[in-house]
């Protein structure tokens, strides 16, 4: 999707932010019918700035049957680094004189149903930068789930990205074999699909919390994103 005015069109101005950030990996994602947060004025966002943050391969391909010290502090660290730059880019926004709202990384402010005010994937998948696999994270084809997620909304004017309609994970079922607590559906994603038809998340931050609480309090395991061929 283009902007209506082609000269007002702000994607430079985020790439750039981003390039010191050494944020490469970013789209922005068409809104358009999906609900939002709404800005100051009442208003939905029709657009969302979503960047990835990758994850140490290294330390991810560490976690195979198991979190450890090394996967928490690198979870902490680059949840910390894409708060950082959302509250750039927010501010930034807001400068330009137009709406900007950060979606945090990992707050739960509906801890009864387990998720925030707005779901990263939604932006990632519409903005381009991948489908959601059947362990329920965003899956890239070049670096696969070993990645976070941060997510604008805004009504900068700024070109939108074509979004990804399809999942690319074939019959592949290896992160639904190690979901050690068995969390994971194995339906292959569309667009639109309820998260209840690809995870029992209640299940999923029992067994964390459970098992796992002294990686951050029981938010980590990673076991479906490690396992993952393209994260490989």
């Amino acid at each position: 999707m283009m902007s209506e005015d082609p000269k007002n069109d702000h994607r430079e101005l985020i790439a750039a932010i981003l390039r010191k950030w050494h944020i490469e990996y970013f789209g922005i994602a068409d809104l358009d019918g999906i609900s939002t947060p709404a800005d100051n004025n009442g208003n939905q966002f029709p657009r969302a700035i979503s960047f990835a943050v990758l994850m140490d391969p290294g330390i991810m391909a560490s976690i195979r049957t198991g979190p450890n010290e090394q996967y928490a502090e690198e979870y902490r660290r680059v949840n910390d680094l894409i708060n950082e730059i959302a509250v750039t880019l927010e501010t930034t926004i807001r400068r330009a004189g137009f709406c900007g709202y950060m979606i945090p990384a990992s707050d739960r402010t509906d801890p009864v149903n387990i998720k925030g005010d707005f779901p990263h994937k939604t932006a990632a998948t519409r903005a381009g930068l991948g489908w959601v696999g059947r362990n329920c994270l965003l899956i890239s084809k070049r670096h696969g789930p070993w990645l976070r997620l941060g997510t604008v909304l805004t009504d900068l004017p700024a070109r939108c990205d074509l979004s990804v309609t399809k999942s690319y994970c074939g019959t592949c079922r290896k992160c639904v074999d190690a979901c050690p607590a068995g969390a994971l559906i194995g339906n292959a994603w569309q667009p639109g699909m309820p998260r209840e038809d690809m995870l029992n998340v209640l299940k999923c931050d029992e067994w964390k919390k459970e098992y796992f609480f002294q990686f951050n309090e029981g938010h980590n395991c990673g076991i479906c994103a490690a396992v993952c061929p393209f994260g490989k």
